[in-house]
């Protein structure tokens, strides 16, 4: 037993001597989308609503309300909240741990677990990982997001109406009836208000914090919070800080975060800055899944931040779906050169650039379970293309002696792409999400100008059988 699993077997020891229900990320982390007024600690459970009621008199509501309070009770009581199911399944069914332990052993986590265990379930908690988004402000519209998080959605819906699909994919109304409907970014948003009442207190508690969006760098309060950072007399030089961005804004925007970040990193006013960007693909194939990417200025800003800024690392989260196939192998390629390249002792990371590579759950008809299995080929060498680099990690170093290529995280999570691909399926369902996978695409194309058949050769036969399939004959 190595000292990480040794870690994990402790940290899960003792989350039981509480509780089999106990998991610190209740406490310890959340993610708040302001312009939702939504909160969750993880991303298992849905979601839920933030009561403006308990924000005017307690801004630390945006993650300690009463709902989440209710879950804590439960947990130090010995009780599983049913909204952690996913976690119980896990336990329940495997000899695995589930993601309780792992986020319980976190570092913004384990530290903290004798005090929380004896803190009663009613007491406020400053959570030490924090992800907020400040609005859905956004200049692209990724096929697979919607208008909770990207104002570009918000726009085409509101002109052409929901995609006619059989799901609830950005249905308006749906989003309406769930309370899922985003702030506009222009307007007064007293989620937003309340985070800033809190920041203050907040901030020197923080081990993480992470700007999300919709696009952090269209937003005035990511500058807000670069600047408290810059000029605060009280800084936390152990705050791991990050930003997601899709790096295709105004060259004036890439410059002016070039500099935050220099003034930031120069004056130590933080122990680690991280960018994360996301890309799902190559060239004309990776912009027809992000509309609003144009791929080569995407890598230049990439370089560019890089060359500029020595000690920041660049996070790219790929999220791997059915467009994904036919130019995966391009973008191993290329996040290996940068690898390469750019390999440097100063770096906070082993390298500059990871690849940290997900899978679509959702929308369940642009996922890369809706292809037919002839590709899972093709989706089994892009881990292995990746792994023939690992190699290079273990047996060369560049001229800085840090050694590049791929971790075996990065070739594991590739591995998990392939085997959920192959998973399983209800034939039924299946051929319901290929419907909906041409109904939207088709859409798609009427809307945006595009043309899936002219982008996507490889899927072609694949887009025409998707149109001839028969709702009615499906027993759904």
């Amino acid at each position: 037993m190595n000292e990480v699993q040794r870690h994990f077997k402790s940290v899960n020891q003792k989350l039981n001597k509480t509780g089999c229900g106990m998991c610190l990320a209740k406490w310890t982390q959340v993610t708040i989308h302001l312009q939702l007024g939504r909160t969750h600690s993880c991303h298992h459970p849905d979601t839920h609503p933030i009561p403006l009621k308990e924000l005017k008199r307690n801004p630390s509501a945006l993650h300690n309300t009463g709902f989440k309070k209710a879950r804590r009770k439960q947990m130090l009581e010995g009780e599983r909240p049913s909204e952690c199911g996913y976690c119980w399944n896990v336990e329940d069914n495997s000899n695995e741990y589930s993601d309780r332990t792992f986020k319980s052993a976190e570092p913004w986590s384990a530290p903290y677990h004798d005090e929380i265990v004896n803190l009663n379930w009613r007491e406020d908690y400053f959570p030490k990982y924090v992800e907020v988004a400040f609005s859905n402000a956004c200049n692209f519209k990724c096929s697979y997001c919607g208008p909770s998080f990207s104002s570009k959605w918000v726009q085409e819906i509101e002109k052409h109406g929901g995609y006619p699909t059989t799901d609830n994919f950005n249905n308006m109304q749906w989003m309406k009836d769930t309370g899922r409907v985003p702030f506009n970014h222009k307007d007064y948003n007293p989620y937003v208000e309340a985070f800033w009442k809190w920041w203050p207190d907040l901030y020197n508690n923080l081990h993480t914090f992470r700007i999300t969006g919709g696009e952090p760098l269209l937003s005035k309060d990511t500058w807000k919070v670069l600047d408290f950072i810059i000029d605060t007399d009280k800084p936390n030089s152990k705050l791991n800080l990050s930003i997601n961005s899709n790096l295709g804004v105004p060259d004036s925007l890439i410059d002016k975060i070039i500099e935050k970040i220099n003034r930031i990193c120069d004056k130590k006013r933080v122990r680690e800055f991280v960018i994360f960007t996301s890309v799902d693909g190559w060239g004309a194939q990776a912009e027809y899944g992000r509309t609003g990417l144009v791929f080569n200025q995407f890598w230049d800003n990439l370089n560019k931040i890089l060359t500029k800024c020595p000690t920041v690392t660049i996070g790219i989260m790929s999220t791997y779906n059915a467009l994904s196939v036919p130019s995966y192998h391009k973008l191993i390629k290329g996040v290996y050169e940068i690898k390469k390249e750019y390999g440097s002792p100063d770096r906070a990371w082993t390298t500059p650039v990871s690849l940290d590579a997900s899978f679509l759950r959702h929308p369940f008809h642009q996922t890369v379970q809706v292809l037919p299995y002839d590709f899972s080929d093709t989706v089994k060498s892009h881990s292995e293309i990746a792994e023939s680099y690992t190699e290079v990690f273990h047996s060369n170093l560049n001229s800085s002696g840090v050694s590049y290529g791929f971790t075996e995280i990065e070739v594991t999570k590739l591995k998990r792409i392939y085997d959920w691909m192959i998973s399983p399926q209800d034939n039924d369902k299946l051929m319901r999400d290929r419907y909906n996978f041409y109904k939207f695409f088709d859409a798609h194309d009427k809307r945006r100008g595009t043309d899936f058949c002219k982008t996507f050769p490889e899927l072609e036969e694949f887009f025409h059988f998707c149109k001839s399939i028969d709702l009615k004959s499906l027993k759904l």
